[in-house]
C-alpha cells in the first residue's frame, strides 16, 4: 500500500475530531453507529480537501446529504463522498453499517490502477441482491484494518481495490442503463426543468423534484450533468438568480421586495446568495444596468 515518508505524512481529520490523523496506511474504518451516537445521529454538513468517503447503510434509515442531493436511505445502500463535497448525515438510532474513509493520494493511486476514477463523482448506490457480497467486504475491511496481521497492508489494498472495482461497476451499469433509453433521460429533463418555472419561489429542495419525476436525487442529479452540464442545485440556483437580475433591471422593486417575491427567509441572505452568483451585490448590479 501506498506510503508516505514519515516527515511528509499529510494531516486528515475526521468529522468531530481536533487531533490530526497522522496514519500511516492513509485509511481509516469504523461502524456508523460508533462516531453518530456522539453526535446525536447528525453530522452536520462539513467537508474534507482530501479525504474520500465511501458510506454504507447496512440497516436502519438515513438521510445523505451531498452537495445539496439528499437520498433518503431505507434500503442497504452505498453513498460516494468525493473530496471537496459539502455533505452531512442523519441517522436513526438503529442504523448499522460502516464508515470508510481513504485519502485522496490513496484513492487517486488505485485509480490509477483501474483505469478510471470511481470515487471521484457523489453517488448512492442501493445494494439489492449484492448486499451479502458488500457486508463480506466491508466485514473483512474492518476486520484487517483493526489487526495486526502478517501482509495487512496488502490484504487491505486488494479488498479496497475490489470495493472500487463494484463501484466502477454499479456506475457503469447505471449509465448503460441510461443510454439505452436516452429519451426518457431528455423527458426527465423536461419535466424538472417545467417543474422549477413553477416551483423555484418555493425553493423546493431537490429531492422533492425528484419524488414529483418518480426518480431519486441522485438519478436526477445525473441526468442534469449529463443532459445539462450542471448539477440540479446549479440549475435551481441559476433560475432564481435570473429572476432575481430581471427584476433589478426591469422593475423598480427594492432588494427587500425582491427578496420576499423570490421566497428568501431574509434579505441578507438573498445579497450573499447573489453576491456569490453574480460576483456583486444586487444594489451595484442595478447600477450597473
Amino acid at each position: 500500500m501506498h506510503k508516505f515518508p514519515a516527515t511528509a505524512v499529510p494531516v486528515f481529520k475526521l468529522y468531530g475530531e481536533t487531533a490530526a490523523w497522522p496514519t500511516p496506511d492513509l485509511i481509516h474504518c469504523e461502524s456508523i453507529p460508533e462516531r453518530s451516537r456522539l453526535h446525536d445521529w447528525e453530522i452536520k454538513p462539513h467537508r474534507h480537501g482530501d479525504l474520500v468517503q465511501l458510506l454504507y447503510v447496512q440497516g436502519g434509515s438515513a438521510e445523505l446529504e451531498v452537495e445539496g442531493v439528499i437520498n433518503c436511505v431505507q434500503q442497504p445502500s452505498l453513498q460516494v463522498v468525493p473530496a471537496l463535497s459539502v455533505h452531512g448525515f442523519r441517522f436513526s438510532q438503529d442504523i448499522q453499517g460502516h464508515v470508510l474513509s481513504l485519502a485522496l493520494p490513496l484513492v487517486e493511486q488505485l485509480g490509477t490502477l483501474l483505469g478510471s476514477q470511481p470515487l471521484a463523482r457523489a453517488a448512492c448506490y442501493p445494494v439489492g441482491e449484492q448486499q451479502p457480497y458488500l457486508d463480506a467486504l466491508f466485514n473483512s475491511i474492518n476486520e484487517e484494518y483493526s489487526s495486526s496481521q502478517a501482509g495487512r497492508e496488502l490484504m487491505l489494498q486488494s479488498l479496497i481495490s475490489a470495493l472500487l472495482v463494484w463501484v466502477g461497476r454499479r456506475a457503469i451499469a447505471l449509465e448503460n442503463a441510461e443510454a439505452q433509453n436516452p429519451d426518457r433521460g431528455r423527458e426527465h429533463l423536461l419535466r424538472f426543468t417545467r417543474l422549477l418555472e413553477i416551483h423555484y419561489r418555493e425553493h423546493w429542495p431537490i429531492e422533492h423534484y425528484a419524488a414529483e419525476l418518480g426518480i431519486s436525487a441522485a438519478h436526477l442529479n445525473a441526468l442534469c450533468r449529463r443532459l445539462g452540464g450542471q448539477s440540479a442545485l446549479q440549475l435551481i440556483n441559476q433560475r432564481l438568480l435570473l429572476e432575481a437580475k430581471r427584476c433589478l433591471v426591469y422593475t423598480a422593486m427594492t432588494v427587500n421586495q425582491i427578496s420576499d417575491s423570490l421566497g428568501f427567509s431574509e434579505p441578507a441572505y438573498f445579497s450573499r446568495f447573489f453576491k456569490r452568483g453574480s460576483g456583486m451585490s444586487p444594489k451595484a448590479f442595478r447600477l450597473t444596468r
